[in-house]
This record gives C-alpha cells, structure tokens and sequence, in this order.
C-alpha cells in the first residue's frame, strides 16, 4: 500500500471501491438523476462511516454530519434521516452486490486465488445464519409467529493464514431452507465444499458427484446407511472408522457410493462426516471440516462487530441493503490487511482506523504495520 500519499486515513481504506464501477453502477441504475442534495458518492460515504462506527441509526447518523471532517468527506453540511431512509430504501441491492463482488475479485487477486487453484484445491465453506428483525416493523420477514427475521446465506473461501473471506452471498426469508441455496452456492468443480447437515440431500449429492463437485458434509445419526466396505485405520487416527457406503432408505437411496467417517468433535461428541472424494486419508477429511469454524467466526464477528444488530430500514430492500454494505466493509479490512502485510487483525485495524479516521492515511497504515504486532 502506498505510504506516500495525501489521503486521510478513511479514504485510504474506502480506496478499493472503484471509482468507473461506482459510476457505472450509478448510471445504469440512475441513482443520481434528479438529485439536488444526496447525490451516491455521498451517501456511500456516509453508510461507510456509519458501519465502522456502529451507529444505530439513521437519526444518529444525520446527526453525525454535525462533524466537520465528515462534511467534507461526504460534501454535506446537513442532512435529515428521512432522507437518509428513502435513499436506503430507493437503492437496489443490486449497486451494493456488484461493489461487494468487485471487492471479492480483487481479494481474489491478492491471494493469488487462480494460481493456488492450479497447486491445490481450494477449501470453500457454505452456511447460512439467521439475522432477526422487528417483527412489528419488518411483516414482510414473518417466518414463525412471534418471530421475524432473514437468512444469509454465505460461502466462504477459507484460507490457513486465517485470511478467509465471503466471495458469495444469498439473502432469504428466515423459513426458507438450506438445501435450496446449494445450486446457486455450488458453482466450480475446481474446489472442495464443506457444509453441515443443513444442507442434507441425497439427490443433490448424486447431481454434485456425477457433474464433477467435490464435498464433505456431516450426516444425520440416524442417516439410513448400508456399507459395502470397511477400511482399516492407523493406529494414530482421530478416526473412530472409515466405510464406503450407500446412504439413504431404499425408497430414496443414493445412487452413488460415498465414504463414511466417524469421527469425535473437541467435546467428545461423534460426528458422521460424508464424501465424495476418494483421494484424500480419513484424517485429512476429518481435518477439512474442522475449517467450518472459519465460517462461524465470520458470522460471530459479523454480528458483533458490523452494524446489523438494528436495521435503519423497514423495507426488503433497505435491509438487504445493509447487510451488503456490512460485507463491503469487511472486504475493505481484508484488503487492508492484505495490502499492508499486516499481522493486525480486522477488529484491530477497524479499531486503528476509527482513531486515526481523519489523519493523514500513512499515520493509520504505519500503525497497522506494525511488525511486532501480535
């Protein structure tokens, strides 16, 4: 990253939004047409802003524009969370998605994604986490009758430096189920897809194996299986016993044959793992879906950390909306990180950058450098 430069350390960080495909965005969905005040290079500006320091909403976020340097990042000298609602509600979730993927391939380009898809096979990890609503406010995303509420559904590419990052997202109402989304989620045969029991199906897995998917999920206990071979294990293993098997009752049964491992969790409990990849040991699989935790994490720092906990927006759009938005900013710390060859973490250079937002960028990235951080 570029330490000579005049940029103030929030611009330094917003930087890999690109500037032809923000406009290009703003054109084709003509976002800016007739607009006197909050014109979209503003706005985004603002939304920035407002994730990184997990103001909780819209009034809170007008009333921040009282901040000098903030005017002059977002060229406002006022402006009413009315406005501010419409705006998040009349934007498609379409403008946000393109900037979020356009972040992904460039995260994709730092990590040297295609070459490493070339060397090895590329460890994707597919879950979903519901993000409870208002049900009062949000009608739209009843599922239970009490409750109201989305799902994300999310892939992610894992990565052992601990760099792992979205690169594909789905938004649903809370009742839809997992298995759906594995046709959408589930696209290059070049990589391995872990997922848990969520995503059950026998018929899909037959569909993934006979087009050339590679994956490791966990099967139910009481799973109807018939083994057809039994394989005998190292006396080291964490692997209580590894089987080739057909899985499902003989109404609906699979049509191919799957390896089955047992394995114990870090709190004692079995787990029944499945597969379709023939050429790795019982360990490795078993070690390949001790990645799912990656993904946990995602979504626990997601909801920690990243302004979801109360939406601005009542409706399907603007909520959808911010949920895009907090995944552009993660992408941002990502590319921070990878940028800088920063051993800090995302909380901690999200930190670093809400103290030093208005000095100059090189006082932030100095900081993030740091090469005896922990």
């Amino acid at each position: 990253m570029d330490k000579i430069t005049r940029k103030t350390a929030f611009e330094q960080w917003a930087e890999p939004i690109s500037n032809e495909l923000f406009a290009e965005q703003v054109q084709l969905h003509c976002l800016d047409h007739y607009t006197k005040k909050l014109h979209m290079a503003s706005f985004m500006n603002l939304l920035l802003y407002a994730q990184l320091h997990e103001t909780e909403s819209l009034r809170a976020v007008s009333d921040s524009v009282f901040s000098e340097e903030l005017q002059e990042a977002t060229n406002l000298d006022s402006i009413s969370f009315s406005q501010l609602g419409r705006r998040l509600r009349q934007v498609p979730t379409e403008f946000f998605q393109a900037i979020f993927l356009d972040l992904v391939s460039q995260i994709h380009e730092a990590t040297d994604f295609k070459t490493r898809r070339k060397q090895t096979t590329p460890l994707k990890i597919i879950d979903s986490s519901t993000l409870p609503l208002n049900l009062n406010n949000h009608r739209w995303a009843e599922f239970r009758k009490t409750k109201s509420g989305i799902k994300l559904h999310l892939r992610l590419v894992f990565l052992e430096n601990g760099c792992s990052y979205p690169d594909q997202a789905v938004l649903t109402n809370a009742k839809e189920h997992d298995r759906g989304q594995l046709e959408i989620l589930v696209d290059d045969k070049e990589c391995l897809y872990v997922f848990d029991r969520g995503y059950l199906d026998y018929e899909r897995f037959d569909r993934m194996t006979d087009e050339g998917y590679f994956f490791v999920s966990r099967l139910r206990k009481n799973a109807v299986v018939r083994k057809l071979e039994h394989f005998n294990l190292p006396e080291d293993t964490v692997v209580l016993s590894d089987e080739m098997v057909v899985i499902g009752t003989t109404q609906n049964r699979s049509e191919n044959v799957f390896q089955l491992l047992k394995v114990l969790d870090s709190k004692g409990n079995q787990l029944n793992l499945v597969t379709n990849r023939f050429d790795l040991s019982a360990d490795e699989i078993a070690e390949l879906y001790k990645s799912r935790w990656a993904i946990e994490l995602f979504f626990k720092w997601m909801k920690q950390h990243l302004n979801i906990k109360k939406f601005y927006a009542q409706s399907q759009q603007g909520v959808n909306n911010q949920v895009y938005l907090a995944m552009i900013v993660y992408c941002l710390n990502v590319l921070a990180q990878l940028r800088t060859k920063s051993k800090r973490t995302y909380l901690q250079i999200s930190r670093f950058l809400k103290a030093s937002l208005w000095k100059s960028a090189h006082v932030w990235i100095r900081k993030i450098e740091d090469k005896n951080a922990p």
